[in-house]
């Protein structure tokens, strides 16, 4: 049984995909619960969620405090917390759900998981970048919190959840968590923030942010150069 935790600021124009999404996992049980963790939208953020059913938490717009916040309020033993903008491709369930059993029966060891990164845009730009995050995902086994996570109430316990940072809060849980599966499933991402300032120029200010958190700098630092918001990429 899963509860769905999702961090929240004036997204009424991706959170309604991103719900509708969940509605077959919720009729066939898998999904119980979904909490909404607002940090103050002004839009219609908070009816969208209401009328879904979901629960709404309030918290500071942080989204480490936020994810933080909504873990603490979940009730169930899985854990799956997914960003505003992101939409699980059709069928997630059913993948999500083998895994699941395989880790609560005890043929495999407790793990967490994420998706398949994709972007909602056309052309060669988002290709590339999705093709150099499957290869990093490959690889290291490292993906971000665009991507989805998917965990055990009891592993996310024990290595100490979501810390409330400005950001890098998603790559700080997953170093702690050590290995994650890395599932066939899409999440599809918003390429807006891609458009609105280039693929090139965002990439490289992502790639120079994780190079600051490699190097230690305080992610209260890290956010002050990339503007406040949460790293994508």
């Amino acid at each position: 049984m899963i509860s769905v935790v999702i961090p929240t600021l004036n997204a009424e124009a991706s959170l309604p995909d991103t719900l509708s999404a969940l509605i077959p996992a919720a009729v066939e049980g898998l999904v119980r619960e979904v909490v909404i963790v607002d940090a103050g939208s002004a839009d219609g953020t908070r009816e969208i969620a209401d009328a879904a059913g979901a629960e709404v938490v309030d918290a500071s717009p942080s989204r480490g405090g936020q994810l933080m916040a909504g873990a603490a309020c979940a009730k169930h033993p899985w854990l799956l917390f997914l960003h505003a903008d992101t939409v699980l491709d059709v069928g997630w369930e059913r993948e999500v759900s083998h895994f699941m059993e395989r880790v609560d029966s005890g043929r495999a060891r407790a793990a967490a998981a994420a998706f398949r990164f994709a972007l909602d845009d056309e052309g060669l730009a988002p290709r590339c970048l999705e093709g150099l995050v499957g290869l990093r995902c490959a690889l290291l086994r490292l993906p971000y919190g665009d991507q989805g996570l998917l965990v055990p109430r009891r592993l996310y316990d024990k290595v100490g959840g979501y810390r409330e940072l400005p950001v890098m809060e998603d790559l700080d849980l997953v170093r702690r968590l050590g290995t994650v599966k890395m599932l066939r499933t899409r999440a599809v991402t918003s390429a807006q923030r891609y458009r609105r300032e280039g693929y090139l120029r965002r990439a490289l200010k992502n790639q120079m942010c994780l190079v600051l958190y490699a190097l230690r700098v305080p992610a209260a630092r890290i956010s002050q150069f990339y503007g406040g918001a949460g790293v994508d990429r």
